[in-house]
């Protein structure tokens, strides 16, 4: 495979699975038949009143007033607050890092907190998201709600017995290096906008996730990113946030969000949280070519992210599956 040419430093993570093979891969899902297929909205719209994180400070947006220059109407508005944090976004790999047991901050590539982060208003000087090469390839959709008959509840986890399963059920291909792994848990219909107090809603007090040896299993296909409905990856029970419940029993006591850790610091796999992922269900899409482009801001942790899936419904008798990589 070809990898892309500016992941050259090594330091872009499963970047280095993205390149001649998933962009042919997401080709054949564009245009599968000779026919041009439906495109795919996986995004919430921003506003400043949607969910907002309570690791972040809210959003606000000013519209300005018309301005005029000789005969012509300009309009335009001031946003603020942590964008790229809340809504639909994508984690850089220096988003997060872990103490070993020397006490040393690492990150992914076994870079340390002065290769990274060397001061507290620095940027990323590694791993930022502006390192983060155009993810183009094929999506793989994976319903967990067409698995268990339902949504998933708060602090549930997706295992790998989950994962087999559903690749099973839904006859779809292993997944294969450079993949746009998308879990859909059914945590979005708790997304509202139009809120009176955006940082306390229900979305974002708790939700499903991953367990740790379906991040393990994830890990060891090589997908490019994986992105999910929910706001954390990690699962989150009710009362966690504020104490008042436990992480996941597979979480050690010092990574409660193991789930980031193993995503980020080990495995090199791009995190993108709060996708829609409905609609993309509802047509049994479980194939697409997938775009996802991040904003380059340099030396960020996060972006705003607009994914798109192009893709035709799946035959479920036969199976609609292409050769993996």
């Amino acid at each position: 495979m070809t990898a892309n040419a500016d992941a050259g430093n090594g330091m872009t993570g499963n970047g280095m699975t993205l390149g001649e093979t998933t962009i042919a891969r997401a080709v054949a899902q564009m245009q599968r038949g000779g026919k041009l297929r439906p495109v795919y909205e996986l995004s919430h719209v921003y506003s400043d009143t949607m969910p907002l994180s309570p690791f972040a400070e809210p959003i606000g947006i000013t519209y300005k007033p018309t301005e005029y220059i000789a005969s012509h109407a300009g309009n335009g508005e001031v946003l603020t607050g942590q964008l790229g944090s809340q809504g639909t976004k994508m984690d850089a790999l220096g988003h997060f890092g872990y103490r070993d047991a020397d006490g040393r901050t690492v990150y992914y590539g076994g870079l340390e907190q002065a290769e990274v982060k060397p001061t507290d208003d620095s940027p990323l000087l590694r791993l930022g998201i502006d390192e983060v090469p155009p993810i183009i390839t094929s999506g793989v959709l994976l319903d967990a709600t067409l698995l268990k008959g339902r949504s998933l509840f708060a602090g549930e986890q997706i295992t790998e017995l989950d994962i087999r399963a559903m690749l099973a059920n839904q006859r779809l291909r292993d997944l294969a290096p450079g993949d746009a792994l998308l879990i859909r848990t059914g945590w979005e219909d708790k997304w509202s906008d139009g809120n009176p107090d955006p940082s306390d809603t229900a979305y974002y007090r708790a939700g499903p996730g991953i367990s740790r040896d379906a991040a393990l299993f994830i890990a060891s296909r090589e997908v490019a990113c994986m992105g999910m409905d929910v706001p954390f990856l990690d699962a989150v029970s009710e009362g966690y946030l504020r104490g008042a419940a436990q992480a996941p029993a597979d979480a050690p006591a010092d990574l409660p969000f193991v789930i980031h850790h193993e995503n980020l610091t080990q495995a090199g796999i791009y995190q993108i949280h709060n996708l829609r992922l409905a609609e993309l269900a509802a047509d049994r899409v479980y194939l697409s070519a997938t775009i996802i482009l991040p904003l380059r801001i340099k030396g960020a942790a996060h972006s705003a992210v607009r994914p798109v899936a192009i893709g035709a419904p799946h035959d479920a008798a036969t199976g609609d599956q292409i050769p993996a990589a």
